[in-house]
Parts: C-alpha cells; sequence; structure tokens
C-alpha cells in the first residue's frame, strides 16, 4: 500500500502549484508542547476522515471544529492529514485547524518532494511528517534541515530497527516518531515501540503512534517514558473528543 501512495504522490507532485500563503500564522513548537503537556504523556490529535485499512470515521468532518474540541479536551498539538486520494483529507482541512487553534499543527502526508515543504509553510503547518519509509535517510536529512530552515519542526517517522539505525546514522532528529503498524501486515502492536526505544538517545522527543487506543496503552507508554502519543481513531471514533482523551487517561468527564 505504501508503494502505491508514493507513486500516486509521485504523479501529484508533477502538477503541484503553490497555494496562497495563509496569513496571520502564529508557529508554534510541537516539540516544546509535548514536552510541556499537562499530562504525563504529550497527546497529538488526529483530524482523520478516512483511511485506506479502516474505511470512513467521519461522514461530514468540519475540521476547524474538531480542532477546537481537541484544544479545549487537552490535546497538546493536532495532526491533520491532507492526503486526498487516499485519506480524504486536504490543505484546506489544515488551514482551518490552524485559523482555529492556538497549539502546533503537524502535517500529516508523504512529502518526497522539496517543495511539498515550502507548500506546508505556505499552508500554516508548524511541523510535518517525514517518513524514513519513503525517504533515504540522506534525504530526510535534506528535507529536515529545510524544514527547520523554512521555521518548521519535523517529526521523523520510523517503523523499525533497520529505518531507525538508518536515520541515527544519519543524523539525530529531535523528534522521533515510532509507528506502530507493520507496513505490510497492517496490523498494530505497542511492541514496536518498547522495542526500538532503547536504541534512540534519552534527550530525543519520541512519539508513539498508531494503535493507542485504551487507558492500558497509555500507561503502558507512560511506564516506558515516552513523551507523546499521536492518536487518531480512538478520538475520531469517540462520542466526544473530550470523552475519548478522558477514556485513555481515565479522568472523570467533568
Amino acid at each position: 500500500m505504501l508503494n502505491q501512495i508514493l507513486e500516486t504522490k509521485k504523479t501529484e507532485c508533477k502538477t503541484l502549484v503553490m497555494p496562497e500563503e495563509t496569513k496571520n500564522i502564529s508557529r508554534k513548537s510541537l516539540k516544546e508542547a509535548l514536552i510541556h503537556s499537562n499530562r504525563p504523556l504529550g497527546i497529538i490529535a488526529e483530524i482523520k476522515k478516512a483511511s485506506p485499512s479502516k474505511g470512513l470515521f467521519k461522514e461530514n468532518l468540519e475540521p476547524d471544529e474538531v480542532a477546537r474540541d481537541y484544544a479545549q479536551a487537552g490535546a497538546d498539538a493536532i495532526s491533520v492529514l491532507t492526503d486526498q486520494v487516499y485519506f480524504q483529507g486536504s490543505n484546506t482541512n489544515l488551514i482551518k485547524a490552524k485559523q482555529a487553534v492556538d497549539i502546533p499543527v503537524l502535517r500529516k502526508d508523504f512529502i518526497i518532494d522539496k517543495r511539498q515543504i515550502e507548500e506546508s509553510r505556505l499552508i500554516g503547518a508548524d511541523a510535518i511528517l517525514l517518513i524514513a519509509s519513503a525517504l533515504s535517510a540522506k534525504k530526510l536529512h535534506e528535507f529536515y534541515l529545510e524544514a527547520y530552515n523554512l521555521g518548521l519542526e519535523a517529526l521523523v517517522e520510523v517503523h523499525d530497527a533497520n529505518e531507525l539505525s538508518s536515520v541515527l546514522n544519519e543524523f539525530k532528529p529531535e523528534i522521533i516518531g515510532i509507528n506502530n503498524r507493520n507496513l505490510k501486515t497492517f496490523e498494530t502492536t505497542l511492541e514496536t515501540t518498547a522495542q526500538l526505544l532503547p536504541m534512540i538517545p534519552k534527550e530525543l522527543v519520541i512519539v508513539s503512534e498508531s494503535g493507542v487506543k485504551t487507558a492500558e496503552d497509555i500507561d503502558l507508554l507512560i511506564s516506558h517514558q515516552v513523551t507523546g502519543a499521536l492518536v487518531g481513531e480512538a478520538l475520531m471514533t469517540a462520542p466526544t473528543p473530550k470523552e475519548g482523551l478522558a477514556h485513555l487517561f481515565r479522568e472523570r468527564v467533568k
């Protein structure tokens, strides 16, 4: 599936037209938001209408409303899927989310062309996702530096020990995301996070992604001293974002 998505993205990039710059944007630090969370684990709450593996999550998605609900529920940052073909996302969704809240917004997409980094800045993203499965370690480092040169941060995502070693042999990203999803089977297990943690320098911010659905999952990540978690499905399918986050942290809904 990843290869199919990347081929589609290559085709899209051939006709990429830069959007107009979103005005009055105040950049926020994803790293600082996760480190200084009011909870023992920072939360990046994801706005995701659909996924290739799970189908449609929400028929009528209003990204600004969801973003405000996430922020009011205590999320530390927001992730917005902007891929249209496979996740039914859009740049407009990110723009609306960014304009609705005062917390960092991560652009989650498949970035394979340097122009997409500039595009991310123009639409107001505070950070971008860079996927080790989609880029060589050298190219990923190049894109990482370009993002920071443009005033953005980058969450560098790995799926296994080989990807992690390749990245760390090239450079040390400030934020590393461990995706718990097996790209071949689409199965998720938090054991992936547990297995890769010992390989990561202690000073780096670590985000566990995919498969975080229960309070027990949150407890496990806290016990491993992970900095943050990216949570999508569990919050998109909860009765409300407030109830979803409260459930994950065993809090009483007020």
